[in-house]
């Protein structure tokens, strides 16, 4: 049965150069509409869930067409609202054979940022839901999103309500205002019951290095000291990335579960690769999809990597993909063309 997921954090405008052009190499930009929340929310509305957003935007053009991005694609937007400030936008290079992509964020002052905590009525804005989502970025724009977002996750966890979050650490955002990155992200993790993130976000709360020999074993023990950290985290997943060139990546996935059971699936290659940002939210969403849908956690694992791997494939940061995209890529891995 569809399920709702209520996510929490900022929509935000993505202007990219095009092609694989440098930033500003052309008086031209390639727009889209974004956020690891709204990503997640798009996604798991495409799969037939009830899915809400959450958040503060500016009460202008901008604003405007990015709310109604969300909602062309299904998304419940009656619990976002309007407030001053201005809009969060990011700024992307993409890269080219052994040139990396590059992210430049332009959010401070955002309406998301600025947004006063008790805007939101979390009892009334989680009625009804099933799971609420957040991230890491969700928090990194400041202290009042930062408190925002840890009241969210208390109050799901005291409804009842189940928590996912995808680590997402973004150090330029925590830098920006000299945020508390580890001690704010512990208070939200201990309401946490899916937890995204590997060895490299564990690392950042936990303030420790896994520095075992396979990046499965990093993996292993991250979820190990994640589930001594948080005694009410069921499962941490993630996905493992081979980067062959900024054109030709390997993709496969590892969740652990705390009563010990370790799944493994993949891996893909993907080459030549479209788009890459927003893979891992896809990669959330189809997880989520697959836990709520009653799947066994290997088989919500290899959907996510599905949803995944396909999400490399489509320009932008959505991944407008459904379920029987995804289920047909991973039960039958064929190319044919369909007719």
């Amino acid at each position: 049965m569809p399920s709702r997921i209520v996510c929490f954090g900022e929509l935000l405008l993505r202007l990219g150069a095009p092609g694989r052009q440098m930033l500003l190499q052309s008086p031209q930009f390639e727009v889209f509409v974004g956020g690891a929340e709204a990503n997640v929310a798009v996604s798991l509305a495409r799969f037939g869930h009830d899915s809400a957003q959450v958040g503060v935007y500016p009460d202008n053009p901008l604003g405007a067409a990015a709310a109604g991005e969300l909602r062309r694609h299904g998304v419940d937007t009656r619990a976002l609202r309007t407030g001053p400030g201005r809009m969060g936008l990011y700024f992307l290079t993409p890269g080219a054979v052994h040139r990396p992509s590059e992210v430049l964020y332009d959010r401070a002052g955002s309406a998301f940022a600025l947004a006063d905590p008790a805007v939101y009525d979390w009892p009334a804005l989680l009625a009804g839901a099933d799971w609420l989502h957040l991230s890491g970025v969700t928090p990194a724009p400041g202290e009042r999103a930062a408190t925002a977002a840890i009241a969210a996750a208390r109050e799901a966890r005291r409804l009842g309500v189940k928590v996912s979050f995808d680590g997402n650490y973004r150090p330029k955002l925590w830098e920006a205002w000299n945020g508390d990155a580890p001690g704010l992200l512990k208070q939200i993790l201990a309401h946490t019951d899916l937890l995204f993130a590997d060895h490299r976000d564990m690392a950042v709360v936990l303030g420790h290095e896994f520095s075992q020999d396979s990046a499965e074993k990093r993996v292993d023990a991250a979820a190990a000291a994640a589930f001594a950290a948080f005694p009410g985290l069921g499962r941490l997943a993630t996905t493992l990335r081979t980067q062959h060139s900024v054109d030709h990546h390997a993709l496969s996935a590892r969740l652990v579960t705390r009563d010990g059971r370790v799944f493994q699936a993949g891996s893909h290659e993907i080459a030549p690769i479209v788009d890459r940002i927003g893979a891992g939210d896809a990669f959330a969403a189809g997880v989520l999809h697959g836990l709520i849908s009653g799947q066994e956690d290997g088989d919500a694992l290899r959907f996510g990597l599905g949803a995944a791997c396909l999400k490399h494939s489509l320009p932008g940061d959505f991944n407008l993909l459904g379920v029987d995209d995804v289920a047909s890529f991973v039960n039958q891995g064929r190319f044919d063309v369909r007719r």
